[in-house]
């Protein structure tokens, strides 16, 4: 019995924006009927608290609705319409303005964005996803603080980054398993240095990266994103035009583990030697290395530059804690140490 979705379930080009997609019903099973239209994404996310004001005595309290899926409760409400949608469309509409002019970012970015849009590359020229990621990036940099549809999305952001991690502002770009993304990793490593070296005092740029990756492995893959490797992406996948390449040797990239952020000990002490020190008035020695000493460690070459732009590679495989493995237990030589080592962080 023919299965049209099995039969052919590739429906879109990967260097075009998906047009097509197969429907799917409640349960995830194909219906075996063709959109005309871009999938959307559907994911249910955490709606922002607002930010706390003072109430007036005898202020109406704010009313909370249920959503579909019923999970929604007074300390926290969900929305299962993405956001993504929205700044799918804002980047899409953007996309199609004919004249850079018209696009609200620096000559430098504007060049880059013709250069992976239309560049007649040798080899594998990059998939439609890679470029929307760094255009997706770019739009929330450049281009949504200057437009009111943008400010909103960023203030939701802000609000969203504020509950979950504050202190600290972080986007994530999630793309399929084998899309790339050490190639968007480097696309965004080429705009932000090419225009950090060309506009010095531009807050929006920088041009030192702290790469952080889950394991040993992946971390010697990403050697291509620094500029100096035989392998670069930026001259090897032609990610950067020749006339710029010059400027990304002013990029300074630290590539690290998870596990370097680690404190370590600065004074290996034995048990008695431990006991001494501490004497009678029975206070433990410091012998942990400060928070200062270990960025000093990690990343030397990026302690004078004032913004460093983090990326966390895989961080999706990043958890507080993580569980032993019994599948750990077979590991032998190198692979069982890198395990360790992978669980110590």
């Amino acid at each position: 019995m023919s299965n049209p979705f099995f039969d052919h379930p590739i429906l879109n080009s990967p260097y075009e924006r998906p047009s097509r997609h197969w429907e799917l019903d409640d349960s995830g099973q194909p219906t075996q009927k063709i959109l005309e239209s871009r999938r959307r994404a559907e994911f249910i996310t955490p709606i922002p608290k607002p930010k706390k004001q003072k109430r007036a005595a005898g202020h109406q309290q704010e009313m909370h609705y249920e959503d579909d899926s019923g999970i929604s409760t007074a300390q926290q409400q969900y929305d299962p319409t993405s956001i993504i949608n929205e700044v799918r469309g804002h980047v899409d509409t953007w996309r199609q303005l004919p004249h850079p002019g018209q696009w609200q970012v620096t000559p430098e970015t504007a060049r880059l964005l013709q250069h992976w849009r239309h560049h007649p590359f040798n080899g594998i020229r990059p998939f439609f996803c890679q470029v929307e990621a760094a255009e997706t990036a770019i739009w929330l940099t450049e281009v949504a603080p200057h437009t009111k549809p943008g400010k909103r999305i960023i203030e939701h952001l802000s609000l969203a980054n504020r509950d979950a991690n504050p202190e600290l502002m972080r986007l994530a770009l999630k793309l399929a398993t084998g899309a790339g993304k050490t190639t968007v990793m480097a696309m965004l490593i080429a705009w932000q240095t090419i225009n950090a070296v060309r506009r010095p005092g531009s807050k929006n740029f920088t041009r030192g990266f702290l790469i952080c990756a889950p394991g040993l492995t992946i971390k010697d893959r990403l050697r291509v994103l620094q500029p100096n490797d035989p392998d670069s992406y930026y001259r090897e996948r032609e990610l950067v035009p020749g006339d710029m390449l010059e400027e990304m040797g002013r990029a300074k990239i630290v590539i690290t583990n998870y596990h370097a952020f680690k404190l370590r000990e600065r004074l290996e002490l034995s048990r008695g030697g431990r006991q001494l020190l501490q004497g009678r008035t029975g206070d433990k020695p410091s012998t942990l290395e400060t928070e200062g000493q270990m960025l000093q460690r990690v990343m030397p070459d990026l302690m004078g530059i004032k913004n460093i732009l983090v990326i966390n590679d895989e961080a999706h495989h990043c958890y507080r804690a993580k569980p032993q493995d019994s599948d750990d237990e077979a590991l032998k030589g190198d692979d069982r140490k890198e395990a360790e080592k992978n669980n110590e962080a």
